[in-house]
């Protein structure tokens, strides 16, 4: 399985804050409920890392509320052993993009 970051954003006044922590932690998720929230210091988004086959099966676990402002992003880890696939990767980003 691959791993995604779900970056769920909110309205930065009190109600909405109170609003997605309680929407969050009582889907019952165990994701959910181990969000982490900036609203402390003035980032109004909640951010949760989920294991899921694919994009689309992990924006199906953000609440549907907050499922099309949310942005999914694949994790990916790199090592410097490893270096040169990363090199090889941009590299073929940026023929296709020249090409295009």
């Amino acid at each position: 399985m691959k791993q995604f970051l779900l970056e769920v954003p909110h309205e930065e006044d009190l109600e909405s804050c109170n609003k997605a922590v309680r929407i969050l932690l009582s889907t019952g998720s165990h994701f959910m409920t181990h969000a982490h929230f900036g609203c402390h210091d003035s980032v109004h988004k909640a951010w949760i890392i989920v294991e899921a086959d694919n994009k689309e099966e992990a924006r199906a676990i953000i609440p549907g509320e907050y499922r099309t402002q949310s942005l999914v992003v694949k994790l990916t880890r790199f090592s410097l052993d490893k270096l040169n696939n990363i090199n090889i990767y941009h590299s073929n980003r940026v023929e296709k993009a020249q090409s295009a």
